[in-house]
């Protein structure tokens, strides 16, 4: 059996569409209709039944699924092991964090690193998603959650601080209370945040104006007047148009942590890259040479 057609069966299983196999690898959808085709006709079953909703696996494929599952476990362990003994800097390296993280924190960095290294391609990620690194969908991340896998290399990178932001000259709400003010604050499926408990505890009375999973976003309409809103203050702070108020207690800060596949160990773009971006961010950065 191609592994590259196995490949194309997971995929299909995964998004169960065609449209969506093609964009998760890259092909055009006539080819993976054709190349998943072939490959029931060379198994001699039917895995997959065709419906309103989409690919559905068969019996036959769900019992293929698991084995196809191993068989890539095998192929992208071959590929991070090859890839993690690549001591050129050159190359593709993902970095994957945050929207406004990325924006803020790491574009100086990647924008330096590229001047500094030519040969290395650096595609910066910025989404709230978590990239599988065991899949290569990135081969570094930034992270406010560790993670829970031993095959992970991670440090704690950075304390962020947060605080509260309201637009130039607005007077700030009154702890305790804040009866008649306006909050912005993250949107209903990031409500169990640390700093939307604190702004929901501190500010009681005040209205929950409007919400965003960008921080951007929060950033730009508390500039535009519609309320307060807890920032990271490495954004809040050179933000135009917004203004830092001092808040007992102060909204609770939270950690960064930076993680890659342990396989990928000796990739030279990628310790090379970590040393530039704890260099450049500076305080509170990790060290990339101690052991997990």
């Amino acid at each position: 059996m191609d592994w590259s057609d196995v490949r194309i069966f997971l995929a299909v299983a995964r998004s169960g569409s065609l449209s969506g196999a093609a964009q998760r690898l890259g092909m055009s959808q006539p080819t993976m209709g054709r190349r998943l085709r072939a490959l029931e006709d060379s198994t001699g079953q039917r895995l997959f039944q065709r419906g309103r909703e989409g690919f559905q696996l068969t019996d036959e494929g769900a019992s293929v699924l698991l084995h196809a599952e191993r068989m890539e476990e095998e192929a992208l362990a071959i590929e991070r092991q090859l890839a993690g003994r690549g001591a050129e800097l050159q190359g593709l390296l993902r970095v994957s964090s945050s929207d406004w993280f990325g924006l803020h924190v790491l574009s100086p960095v990647v924008a330096r690193f590229v001047a500094l290294h030519p040969g290395v391609r650096v595609d910066l990620i910025t989404d709230s998603r978590f990239r599988d690194l065991a899949r290569r969908e990135a081969e570094l991340v930034f992270r406010i959650r560790p993670s829970e896998s031993p095959d992970i290399v991670q440090r704690q990178f950075m304390h962020m601080t947060y605080a509260l932001y309201g637009p130039v000259g607005m007077p700030p709400p009154t702890a305790g209370d804040g009866a008649g003010s306006r909050l912005i604050t993250l949107d209903a499926a990031f409500e169990d945040l640390p700093d939307v408990h604190w702004l929901r505890n501190t500010f009681p009375g005040a209205t929950f104006a409007l919400g965003s999973n960008n921080r951007d976003v929060q950033a730009r309409t508390c500039a535009l007047g519609a309320g307060f809103a807890v920032l990271p203050t490495l954004l809040g702070d050179q933000f135009p148009g917004i203004e830092r108020h001092d808040v007992h207690p102060s909204p609770p800060g939270r950690d960064v942590w930076f993680a890659y596949h342990q396989d990928l160990r000796g990739l030279a773009r990628l310790r090379a890259f970590l040393d530039l971006v704890i260099n450049c961010v500076g305080e509170g950065a990790g060290s990339t040479s101690s052991s997990p």
